[in-house]
């Protein structure tokens, strides 16, 4: 019977001192009255698109989100060969993984707190008790050896739901880690693929080069047969020595342009620079002009990881708003003990050397100088800050894609002009040549005409190569196939 009403003493005990924490964590000796935010989320409404994000091809019916493989549209299997293995070897990736599996880790162990702990310990110590103090002899002024052993659980009370915020702020940020690594893969591979294209310009033109070099070779040929016969003079032959090595030069500046190119491709492969230099020449293939997905801009949200990237760090500063509020109320843990403690030489592990102890511990904030406000504080500006540069975020990757629209509108105009330019030089090149062995015109018409060739074959050449970077830029603006719904990063309601 005494065992039963000790019980219920204690049973009543606690749940007193559990009403006693309600009350004053409800009364709440420290106040966070005055502190928060109206700050909001933008929303895909709030920004003028219809205008600038209008198809670049109107005619096409509506066209599809990027695939993850829209590297495989260029039709250059060497190219798709060193974009995968740049996203294994890449050491910007491997950061990037090394922040996720950080994220990851402290999500783990913010979850830690929602479950009892239990621990074990068992010791065995020698001591000499003081006869002066509070031991009684025998016992004071003797050696004895204490033997214990037992088990302690531990649990806080998640009451104000303090642990629970901390664990959605963790897995927030492990999201927002998640989303920023497919952006840097993302990013590496239109690097790639935008150096690559580069790479593929730089050979066609050198083939220009090494043209104008065999020509002007020749017309220098040319001009001494002439300079022989009386024709021309010695400053017609100057002229086309002069004009000879400049294309000999010029040809030696696009050989060294291609070497730099493939030591960048070699380096973003993350395999070191002369890893480039075995590359064979590029070999992509044209483009057509893509139409752009329905609903461009509300679906843009989901689809470009770093917006996700930004949105998952709103949610991780909401959550740490959460945490910071329920610093506010008091902590309640709960505590028990169960084992053995004897100072007998005897088996410790006796029903008289049983120990148990339990209880609550309640920690209230009454005066802390103002910190807790101050921390507060600064999870609400950390929260303004990350809806700032999500809202900043949003409005770029608009200006992104309908920058990217605008200049693949402007090109694809600027084509079929500039191969009617090149066609009409080509023309008047071969005319003037004709004269020019004729006697008809002088060497300068000669050059002049070919200079023009050669001008208008470099502006078609770095045109097409615009173009393609262009097509780069686009399936970058528009997420480079990554879906946050597909890859669990979608995230949930507003907070």
């Amino acid at each position: 019977m005494n065992r039963i009403n000790s019980s219920a003493f204690r049973l009543r005990a606690i749940a007193a001192v559990a009403a006693l924490a309600g009350v004053l964590g409800l009364s709440g000796c420290a106040s966070f009255a005055g502190i928060g935010s109206d700050r909001q989320v933008a929303q895909a409404g709030d920004f003028a698109t219809q205008r600038s994000l209008s198809d670049p091809n109107p005619g096409a019916p509506n066209g599809q989100w990027p695939g993850s493989d829209w590297v495989r549209q260029f039709g250059d299997a060497q190219l798709v060969a060193l974009v995968e293995q740049a996203l294994t070897s890449s050491p910007s990736l491997q950061q990037a993984r090394a922040r996720i599996a950080a994220a990851s880790a402290l999500a783990e162990s913010r979850g830690a707190p929602l479950l009892p702990s239990v621990n074990a310990e068992a010791s065995v110590t020698r001591n000499q008790f003081s006869s002066t103090t509070i031991y009684p002899p025998p016992y004071g002024g003797n050696w004895y050896n204490e033997k214990k052993a037992g088990l302690n659980v531990g649990y806080e009370l998640d009451l104000w739901n303090k642990n629970q915020a901390a664990l959605a702020q963790a897995i927030s940020s492990e999201k927002a880690a998640q989303a920023s690594e497919q952006e840097a893969r993302l990013a590496l591979t239109a690097s790639i693929v935008t150096v690559y294209s580069q790479l593929a310009a730089q050979y066609a033109l050198h083939d220009i080069l090494q043209s104008t070099v065999d020509q002007r070779t020749s017309l220098e040929k040319i001009t001494a047969e002439r300079l022989r016969t009386g024709l021309d003079s010695q400053i017609e032959r100057d002229q086309s020595r002069t004009s000879s090595a400049d294309a000999r030069a010029q040809l030696a500046q696009s050989e060294g342009q291609i070497v730099l190119l493939r030591q960048q491709l070699g380096a973003l492969a993350g395999k070191g620079p002369d890893y480039g230099l075995q590359l064979a020449p590029p070999a992509l293939q044209g483009l057509a002009t893509p139409g752009l997905p329905a609903e461009l801009p509300l679906n843009l949200m989901g689809r470009r990881p770093d917006i996700v990237a930004a949105r998952w760090q709103v949610e991780a500063a909401s959550r740490g708003v959460d945490v910071a509020k329920a610093r506010f109320y008091p902590d309640i843990n709960l505590s028990a003990m169960i084992g053995f403690d004897t100072l007998l030489d005897s088996n410790p592990f006796t029903a008289a050397s049983k120990s148990i102890a339990f209880g609550p511990a309640i920690t209230l904030p009454i005066f802390e100088g103002g910190a807790l406000r101050a921390g507060l504080k600064g999870e609400y500006a950390s929260y303004e800050l990350a809806v700032a540069t999500y809202n900043k975020t949003l409005n770029d990757a608009y200006a992104d894609v309908a920058r990217q629209i605008a200049a693949i509108h402007a090109t694809e105009r600027q084509l079929p002009i500039r191969s009617e330019a090149l066609q009409a030089a080509e023309r008047a090149y071969a005319l003037a040549r004709e004269r020019y062995r004729l006697g008809l015109v002088s060497q300068l018409t000669l050059l002049s005409a070919q200079t023009g060739v050669l001008a208008q074959r470099q502006a078609m050449v770095a045109l097409q190569a615009q173009r393609r970077d262009q097509q780069v830029a686009l399936y970058k603006a528009l997420g480079g196939g990554f879906d946050a719904q597909r890859d669990g990063l979608a995230y949930g309601a507003q907070p």
